[in-house]
């Protein structure tokens, strides 16, 4: 990981900070990270990639880091946000890449496939399937469902309120996300705050040493959440401005894994099972005894598997 290089680019009205490394004849790889986590998040990954000859491209995604972090959550808008790649992508004159995403960063890849599929050649989507442009947007069946009951993404939806509790403390907020994902699931009052009721682990996951933590904390540290909210306060407008995407097809070949105690695969499982009618060169891969951090849970399977796909699809 000492080979990365940390380059700052003035890209789509914002910063972008990305993190470099690998051979410069190597062909392109980009690693785009989630909630609530940060570049560092693909330590695992880096290496096993350099090491095939690949260069991998890492971002600290928009409100995160040292990226800009703009106020308004308007500027969080998916199309946004993929324009802050894209025009990463120009700066470093990628005519051909391989894009895999994690968490909200799968999104922003499944995208990416769709509006540039003569650049993006290959595709991996971790945790977060795709199915195609939902008929309405997400965010009203959300608060059909959970009208008198907590619901995560809900609580997130007014500027403010969450950066209140999670900016408090941000080594318990960090803690808690990584012991378990089941803190975004409890059954409670629609009025609940996301730690109500929740205690802190005492010790971090198996897979996060103390020094690694500390390039999360740093990730937040004088930031707050607030970037990092914002991606959920889009909902509405994300599906308005991908009208142009309807019944569109990812046609690269694509490789989709997520752990067998992820609670996103039960909460998408319908998505997941429609998702070879949008995804027609579609590989899936369910990891055993993997929760929702499946790239640091489970590393050697997950870099197995990309190297396979990568070898077999981007060679």
């Amino acid at each position: 990981m000492n080979a990365l290089e940390q380059h700052s680019l003035s890209v789509n009205g914002i910063t972008l900070s990305v993190q470099v490394a690998g051979p410069q004849e190597g062909r392109p790889v980009w690693l785009l990270h989630g909630f609530p986590e940060c570049w560092h998040s693909w330590r695992k990954q880096v290496p096993a990639l350099i090491e095939a000859g690949y260069r991998v491209f890492v971002p600290e995604m928009r409100g995160y880091g040292r990226s800009s972090a703009p106020q308004d959550s308007a500027a969080y808008a998916l199309l946004t946000l993929c324009g802050d790649i894209q025009a990463a992508m120009q700066a470093f004159g990628h005519e051909q890449v391989a894009m895999i995403g994690h968490d909200w960063g799968a999104p922003v890849a499944w995208h990416l496939a769709l509006l540039e599929p003569q650049r993006v050649r290959a595709l991996v989507a971790l945790s977060v399937p795709f199915a195609g442009r939902s008929k309405r947007p997400a965010i009203e069946s959300m608060r059909e469902f959970f009208a008198d009951r907590f619901n995560y993404i809900l609580y997130f939806q007014k500027p403010g309120v969450a950066e209140q509790e999670l900016d408090a403390d941000i080594d318990r907020t960090l803690r808690t996300f990584m012991g378990d994902t089941e803190v975004f699931l409890q059954s409670k009052p629609a009025d609940a705050r996301l730690f109500d009721g929740v205690a802190c682990p005492a010790a971090l996951p198996h897979w996060c040493s103390e020094e690694d933590f500390e390039a999360y904390r740093q990730t937040f540290a004088g930031k707050g959440f607030h970037g990092a909210l914002n991606w959920y306060r889009n909902f509405e407008r994300n599906w308005q401005e991908t009208e142009c995407l309807a019944g569109a097809q990812v046609g690269q070949p694509t490789l989709f894994m997520v752990g067998d105690r992820d609670p996103v695969g039960a909460l998408e499982a319908h998505t997941i099972k429609r998702m070879p009618n949008v995804v027609p060169n579609l590989e899936q891969r369910v990891l055993k005894d993997c929760g929702h951090w499946i790239q640091n849970e489970k590393p050697e399977e997950v870099n197995a598997a990309l190297l396979d796909f990568l070898g077999r699809h981007y060679p």
